[in-house]
This record gives C-alpha cells, structure tokens and sequence, in this order.
C-alpha cells in the first residue's frame, strides 16, 4: 500500500468515524515519509566519533598478516607493503552510523508517541 492509497481511504473513511479527527491521522502520515535533511552539525558530529572510533581501534585496522619487510641501509627493517584492513574498518564505521540511527529511531517513536496520543486525543 502506497501512501497516497492509504491518504486516499483514510480520507473515504472521514465521514464513518467520528472518533478520530481523519485531518490529523492524514498529517501524520505525511510526516512520517517526510525526508529529514543531515545538518552539519550532524556530519561533524558523526566524522568526531568514527575518527575517534577509528583512533581507539586503529589495532584493527592494518592487515597484519599481509605485510611485507625489507632489509634497508645500515641493516634497518622496513616495511614495503601494509594493506588496510577495510573490512575491519567499515565494520568499526558501521557500528559508530548504527549508533546514530539507533538513537534517532528511539528520540523519533518516544516523540512521535507522543505527539500522535496528544493529537488523537
């Protein structure tokens, strides 16, 4: 069901029920696939925590099974090759942005509990 389609009945049904203002439920509906813009507020504060997840993990994130060494000048290691572990760090990236959406999903249904319990009331 589309929401236009469910727009559509609940505006039918507008004139069965007189217990709940359609007005509002339809308003309501229409918030809900209202498309939130990302501040930069938000970006920056998203970028401080995977860096400082990235920073606290930075174990993770090299490839040390991958490595490769070489013998320089004066008898000195070096290190040729050193692949990033990009499964490991998305994987630490992926946990931080699941953070963000877990807590706006939880601010989002307490607030629009609330909002949708005042406005059928």
């Amino acid at each position: 069901m589309t929401k236009e389609t469910l727009v559509a009945q609940l505006e039918a049904a507008k004139s069965l029920s007189s217990q709940v203002d359609i007005d509002k439920v339809v308003e309501l509906i229409k918030q809900i696939e209202t498309p939130t813009k990302i501040t930069q507020e938000l970006v920056d504060d998203m970028c401080s925590k995977i860096e400082r997840c990235l920073d606290n993990n930075s174990d993770d994130l090299i490839d040390k099974d991958n490595v490769s060494f070489s013998i320089g000048y004066g008898n000195t290691i070096e290190i040729d090759d050193a692949q990033i572990d990009t499964y490991e760090v998305m994987r630490h990236i992926s946990d931080v942005l699941d953070d963000f959406v877990n807590e706006d999903e939880e601010l989002d249904s307490s607030e629009d509990e609330v909002i949708q319990l005042s406005n059928l009331v």
